[in-house]
């Protein structure tokens, strides 16, 4: 049978080895008894493990061609295969609003893209798990005062507690990808709310990291400046605020909980 091209403008690179795409479909096994949504099933090397678990199974493929070889190879999955830009679906569709697992063996190019769309879910999403890029399963695990610690890490670790799993080397996909890669494990915490502003929080976090060599003084102003245009008085308050010992930390000094204080501090000038 034909198989599947991979295509590099789609970040296709097609897992080969059987042991290692078993062992990412029974990460979904630490959150049972909820469906299964996979993400770029391409040619269906961890759907087949998938398809035998005793739960409902939905995969979500963009390339037409690929479509075509799931269902020419894998004809019981026909009413589950979705051809749709996951980036671009309604999530609260795919399992009549129920919450589901989130896996898959993600696309490179956009798997920051994919975990930004988990966050705007996260109350469907209870547990994710999946196959990125070793250096983003770093960043997405890292802790406060580490290189790799960064705008994913406080973002997603605010609502998840991720796992790193074990890490795949290059030469199991087709084509091989020149980094390493990693399968993790997110699932949620037990925060309902921030108790923030949440809109401002993920202001701050980006800001913050955007030049994280600078304090937190320098990567803030422009912020405050903006505020200070929003909201009259911000500005007669901004020298004082920005004098505390705080802003003298660089992003990546600072927890979750400390950027959530931080934005409540904002949201008060």
């Amino acid at each position: 049978m034909r198989t599947v091209k991979p295509k590099k403008f789609l970040g296709q690179h097609f897992l080969t080895d059987l042991d290692i795409a078993q062992r990412i479909a029974d990460t979904v096994d630490a959150c049972p008894d909820l469906p299964v949504l996979e993400v770029g099933p391409g040619m269906g090397v961890m759907t087949q493990y998938l398809m035998r678990k005793p739960r409902p199974l939905k995969v979500v493929e963009l390339d037409f061609e690929s479509v075509a070889y799931l269902r020419r190879t894998w004809p019981q999955l026909e009413d589950d295969i979705i051809e749709d830009d996951f980036l671009k679906m309604h999530l609260d569709r795919i399992f009549g609003g129920q919450p589901f697992v989130l896996t898959g063996n993600y696309p490179y190019n956009i798997s920051s893209q994919i975990f930004f769309k988990m966050l705007d879910n996260k109350e469907l999403i209870p547990c994710c798990t999946g196959m990125i890029q070793k250096e983003v399963a770093d960043r997405i695990c890292a802790r406060p005062g580490t290189k790799a610690y960064g705008i994913l890490s406080v973002l997603i670790q605010a609502w998840y507690e991720p796992t790193y799993l074990f890490t795949v080397e290059p030469h199991v996909f087709n084509p091989p990808p020149k980094v390493r890669s990693a399968v993790i494990r997110l699932t949620r915490n037990a925060t309902q709310s921030l108790g923030c502003d949440e809109a401002l929080f993920k202001r701050v976090v980006k800001t913050t990291f955007n030049q994280r060599r600078k304090t937190l003084r320098n990567n803030l102003r422009p912020l405050l400046a903006e505020l200070a245009l929003e909201r009259e008085g911000v500005g007669n308050k901004m020298q004082t605020f920005l004098a505390d010992p705080l802003f003298d930390l660089r992003p990546e000094q600072l927890s979750v909980e400390q950027f959530i204080a931080l934005t409540n501090s904002i949201s008060q000038l």
